[in-house]
């Protein structure tokens, strides 16, 4: 059982400050910003930051769907971390100003299985859930921009 580690990354025209708000809004962005990958999605305690927790079902493949039940922190300004309670995953949104833009980077680790399903999982996991985020990044530039 190794790491397994998905990321993606977009330098978005628009202030870090303002995208560290709206990926900080588990309330009213974070719905128009998930892709249909996302389902059920609903915030249980509080909506804006650290201490918020939500839940999700995450339709990674066909056959692959995790029930998500994220708490969040924010360790330092302009780093969200989801810590899943029903996993070893973890993920981290950072916003870091990019000239007159921002970068927002999502990474996603977790404990991957052993034997030969771990390494299919190493192999192909962490490309499927880029996709998925890269889908996430082109909603949150939208909704930047608008």
């Amino acid at each position: 059982m190794g790491q397994v580690t998905a990321t993606a990354e977009r330098t978005i025209a628009a202030p870090a400050d303002t995208v560290r708000a709206l990926v900080a809004d588990y309330t009213d962005t974070r719905p128009k910003i998930l892709t249909e990958a996302y389902r059920d999605y609903a915030v249980t305690e509080g909506g804006t930051g650290a201490g918020t927790v939500a839940r999700w079902k995450l339709q990674a493949t066909s056959k692959r769907v995790r029930d998500v039940v994220a708490t969040v922190t924010e360790p330092k300004p302009g780093t969200i971390v989801e810590t899943d309670a029903n996993s070893s995953m973890v993920t981290t949104w950072t916003v870091t100003e990019a000239g007159e833009g921002s970068t927002v980077r999502i990474e996603t680790t977790w404990q991957g299985a052993g034997g030969i399903g771990g390494f299919f999982e190493k192999t192909f996991a962490p490309g499927g859930l880029k996709r998925i985020y890269d889908g996430v990044l082109d909603n949150l530039e939208k909704v930047a921009k608008a």
